[in-house]
């Protein structure tokens, strides 16, 4: 009897939907999209079926337990509690991987010790002997996941990350990974239907996934060893007979071109082909993309061009330019698609995608763009039925505005939470009880500015002007407005005062800063209100001399 269970397949960000029709033309159940994964239902021939034949996968988990962790304690005791004879015996070796978003954990190797040795501590109570560790070839792996206090403890089937096919003999600088080429080109929803086509192949990824998926061959055919294959109720007569099936593939009459400006890149990739036994499908040339020529045949273009971070690449700017021209010149009636991280790079390609894919490259937020090529004008194109998105891919530009919605959201917030951060401190001092008093003055002052000669009358005279050195609580300014009412409306604006302090001692104005192109904030991004204060500070010591002088007569 073929008994069902909860397994998990961890894919990079971006891929997760293709993962998820994988699984379920693969025949998996209770098929649920999450941030990095997909779960699913199935026996032990869809697990092996999955290692062996997913091409967007990473690894494949079996969870074994669920707790709540509020404390490594209760990892402890939590793991501590498994019947680990089931899984291992004292003479195996054994590996803990760990991935941890949580308060109470803020180390991920913290939580693997604690695996670790609730597992060694419950073989050496019950045996009298314990387990060893092996971090390169381990006989068992663990993986345990923790998301606030939601515990996970998973076996890993795979062993080896799955990208790691096993026909790349060489490489290139900073190799596109397996799984994402795979997926990549399953995105695209080529299935062999034409030649393909890398104009900038590098090592040849693209090319070699491309011919496994026209294929439908299995790219676990290249792997020595899953990590199940260790496990105590492997199933070896099982798993021969899925390894053996070539049942599913299937001839591909179409062709598969790479080309690269450096021959050591075409020697490299040529090794690769060779490997994996697929020279019939796929010829690579040394050629560069600016001698690139309309083909004979219907063709999809798919790439992934250097864009700067990795690999230092001259004239990259200009380098988008021309596949832009080639593309709109030499590649009429067919299909390109774009991998690539910076917006500059694609406004220089000078086309306007259909869709645009957000993906990650490693650590990097790229987008994978489709560029629609057709002959003659747009309206005349669509007058012969042609779509330029399908159902699709306007469902996938709708996920990218909701991802860039969500992602500009947190942006804000962080903003602001910054901003907030920021000006702490001048909020801190307009709420200072010497605010208060400062505050009460300047009503005060507000009701009286008005200048009276000696008999009482409004004094309309021309007042003279400050002199530039006049000086109060022995602080010298410089620009001040001529009324005394501005200096009064200068002082209710302290959030923003219109002055700073100079090196000299002196004052200067922040409109002259903002010419100058400085915004008056310094260089750890908080107000520069050190002059503010100092001017501030004595003007309320000259009112508390007043009021002292008042009480003394």
């Amino acid at each position: 009897m073929n008994e069902e269970f909860e397994l998990i397949a961890k894919t990079f960000m971006g891929l997760e939907p293709v993962l998820a029709e994988e699984l379920s033309k693969l025949g998996a159940n209770n098929v649920e999209i999450g941030r990095r994964m997909v779960s699913f239902t199935g026996g032990k021939e869809l697990m092996y079926r999955a290692n062996f034949q997913l091409h967007t996968a990473i690894r494949i988990l079996k969870p074994i337990k669920k707790f709540k962790a509020r404390s490594a304690e209760d990892v402890y005791e939590k793991v501590k509690e498994i019947d680990w004879s089931e899984y291992m015996d004292n003479k195996m070796t054994f590996a803990v991987d760990s991935v941890v978003f949580s308060e109470e954990f803020r180390h991920s190797k913290f939580v693997a010790y604690k695996v670790k040795d609730a597992i060694v501590d419950r073989f050496r109570e019950e045996t009298g002997e314990r387990p060893n560790v092996s971090v390169t070839n381990p006989d068992l792996r663990l993986h345990i996941h923790i998301a606030e206090d939601d515990a996970t403890l998973c076996l890993d089937s795979s062993g080896e990350s799955l990208h790691r096919r096993g026909y790349r003999q060489d490489s290139v600088e900073a190799p596109l990974n397996e799984v994402l080429a795979a997926g990549m080109i399953l995105m695209t929803g080529w299935n062999g239907d034409s030649d393909f086509i890398d104009p900038m192949c590098g090592s040849g990824t693209l090319l070699i996934e491309a011919a496994l998926i026209a294929r439908n061959i299995s790219p676990g055919v290249f792997r020595k060893e899953y990590a199940f294959e260790k496990w105590a109720d492997f199933d070896k007569e099982l798993f021969d007979s899925i390894y053996n099936d070539d049942s599913g593939e299937r001839e591909f009459n179409h062709h598969i071109y790479g080309y690269d400006i450096d021959m050591k890149a075409v020697g490299k990739a040529r090794l690769n082909v060779k490997a994996a036994g697929l020279t019939k499908d796929i010829t690579i040339e040394q050629k560069d993309f600016k001698d690139f020529s309309q083909p004979e045949e219907k063709a999809i273009i798919v790439t992934n061009p250097p864009y700067g971070e990795r690999i230092s690449t001259p004239n990259l700017l200009a380098t988008y330019k021309m596949i832009g021209e080639r593309l709109k010149n030499e590649f009429k009636g067919n299909t390109a698609w774009v991998l690539s991280y910076r917006k500059e790079c694609f406004d220089q390609i000078g086309l306007k995608p259909s869709i645009k894919i957000p993906v990650y490259n490693g650590a990097l937020e790229c987008e994978f763009r489709k560029y629609q090529m057709f002959e003659g004008k747009f309206s005349d194109f669509r007058s012969e039925g042609n779509e330029i998105k399908t159902d699709e891919e306007r469902a996938a530009m709708a996920e990218k505005r909701r991802f860039k919605e969500h992602r500009e959201f947190k942006k804000r917030l962080d903003e602001d939470a910054e901003m907030e951060t920021g000006d702490i401190r001048s909020f801190t001092f307009r709420h200072h009880p010497s605010y208060e008093i400062a505050q009460q003055r300047l009503e005060r002052r507000k009701k009286e500015r008005r200048f009276r000669d000696d008999d009482g009358s409004r004094d309309t005279r021309e007042r003279r002007p400050r002199r530039d050195d006049d000086r109060r609580g022995g602080q010298r300014r410089e620009g001040l407005h001529d009324e005394r009412g501005a200096r009064g409306d200068r002082d209710q604006r302290r959030g923003s005062s219109n002055f700073k302090r100079r090196e000299d001692g002196g004052f200067r104005r922040r409109e002259d800063d903002a010419r100058n192109g400085r915004t008056g904030r310094r260089s750890g991004g908080q107000s520069d209100l050190r002059g503010e204060r100092q001017f501030r500070g004595n003007d309320r010591r000259d009112f508390k001399n007043k009021e002292r002088r008042k009480n003394e007569n």
